[in-house]
């Protein structure tokens, strides 16, 4: 009988971010996070942003409007390796949301926007979702007149996002490994002698921020990443473990 072989583990370590505060410069310490209240890089001359605000929303603070979401988003990075193997590090009590309007009020949305009030347009814990204890970092995009519905707005608003989250993974990286709060190893496997599992799973690829972004460079990223889109929505093949380690982002 063949024996089982293993072809690539993915080890993610997590470190719990117990607040997260606002602070000249981005650091780690003591189970607080501190990040930058502005994004550098962005200038008046952007052909498609406005304006953007960083906000801090801490759990008992979900009653208050927001403009249209665009994607929840985790903060995780590669330490060692390529999506879905080596070592992975990641935050857990705070994950980024990204929301946008353009400056006419146009909502950024495909077939529905979501605006409203926070603790009624999200439902908490669930995989995706915020818990209820978790701290949002909050990036609310102006884009400027008629490019809520523009597809090379809407990329670019997700890179200058990345762009922001990026500062924080720097940090990550460097965060010593063995002061992570929890491990989890996962190995891929054959299993010469058992049926083959394939999982099909139709993700967003039509337009606009309707759209799906796959192996990027870091978790859960947009750099490096290729749209579904220009890839003309073919299948492609992606093991568990890259699966697992963030190798698909929705741009909606």
């Amino acid at each position: 009988m063949t024996q089982s072989k293993e072809l690539r583990t993915l080890t993610i370590k997590s470190f719990h971010m117990n607040d997260v505060k606002f602070s000249d410069k981005t650091c780690m310490d003591n189970g607080i996070l501190y990040i930058k209240e502005s994004i550098e890089g962005l200038s008046e001359h952007d052909p498609y942003i406005k304006e953007v605000k960083v906000q801090i929303i801490k759990k008992n603070e979900r009653d208050r409007f927001v403009n249209s979401i665009m994607d929840f988003i985790p903060i995780a990075t590669k330490v060692l390796g390529k999506i879905g193997e080596g070592i992975t590090h990641t935050l857990t009590g705070t994950l980024v949301m990204l929301t946008g309007v353009d400056e006419d009020g146009i909502q950024v949305a495909e077939f529905g926007s979501s605006e409203g009030i926070l603790e009624n347009q999200i439902v908490s814990n669930m995989a995706g979702t915020p818990s209820d204890e978790d701290i949002i970092i909050h990036v609310d995009a102006i884009l400027k007149s008629g490019m809520g519905t523009n597809r090379e707005a809407i990329i670019h608003v997700h890179k200058m996002c990345d762009f922001f989250i990026q500062e924080i993974r720097e940090k990550l990286k460097k965060v010593n490994g063995r002061k992570c709060d929890e491990r989890h190893d996962f190995t891929d496997k054959t299993h010469p002698n058992r049926k083959k599992v394939l999982i099909v799973k139709q993700v967003a690829g039509q337009g606009a921020m309707y759209d799906t972004w796959t192996l990027p460079k870091e978790p859960g990223g947009v750099e490096g990443g290729v749209s579904i889109i220009d890839m003309f929505n073919v299948p492609i093949i992606l093991s568990p473990n890259q699966y697992r380690d963030g190798a698909l982002r929705a741009m909606h």
